[in-house]
């Protein structure tokens, strides 16, 4: 089967159309990170999508129609962008939305080289709902029930992390053990801990009250 080079033929009024494209949904995509002060903001995201575009449409003009190899190494290095916007800090994995968004941005850059406008625009407003507006449901379920770990240091008797753990379990939090540590007269126990916020609230409360703990990291 013959390979059709004129069906693959776009007039340069088209292709800086299409560039304007990739500008404007990088934009509109970069502004909503660069309101939330994330790592990869405005700019960023723009030439992230006008970056896909470009290497989409050099490859399918440079090799007659369209090219695996160009489209996987684009996949491939947009990875490693978006890993180095990933991070943990203080037992919390941050930057994972931040490393997805610019993984979609790098494939509508990708549709809009291939022409696909209708979807492309599609798949930019389903993009911005899902970080504008379904913050507040993730909000609503992290405060019906959300992950913390605890550190709780006090003098040492004997029982006393199990005597803990029961007050894990008198204000509605499940939990799990991480480790246990005994220096000197002092005792530290660490829990990954789960409830909802109102009874995280609860208990960090009467941990402020008690004056048996010296130290407590939350």
């Amino acid at each position: 089967m013959s390979f059709d080079e004129t069906a693959y033929m776009v007039d340069t009024e088209v292709l800086l159309i299409r560039a304007f494209l990739a500008v404007i949904v990088g934009g509109l995509i970069g502004a909503e990170r660069e309101y939330r002060s994330k790592f990869a903001g405005f700019r960023t995201m723009i030439l992230i999508c006008l970056g896909s575009f470009l290497f989409t449409t050099f490859g399918i003009h440079i090799t007659g129609g369209t090219n695996d190899r160009i489209a996987s190494n684009i996949v491939t290095g947009i990875g490693f962008i978006g890993a180095g916007v990933i991070f943990q800090s203080e037992n919390r994995i941050n930057g994972l939305t931040t490393a997805a968004t610019i993984w979609a941005v790098a494939a509508l850059g990708m549709g809009i080289a291939d022409g696909q406008y209708v979807l492309v625009l599609i798949c930019t407003f389903v993009i911005l709902i899902s970080l504008l507006f379904l913050t507040r449901l993730e909000n609503l379920i992290d405060n019906i029930n959300q992950s913390r770990t605890y550190k709780l240091t006090t003098q040492y008797r004997e029982n006393l992390l199990h005597d803990f753990e029961n007050l894990f379990k008198k204000y509605g939090l499940t939990f799990k053990r991480l480790k246990q540590t005994k220096n000197g007269s002092s005792i530290s126990g660490m829990w990954i801990v789960k409830g909802s916020q109102a009874d995280h609230e609860d208990f960090i409360r009467y941990i402020f009250a008690d004056p048996e703990v010296t130290e407590f990291e939350f």
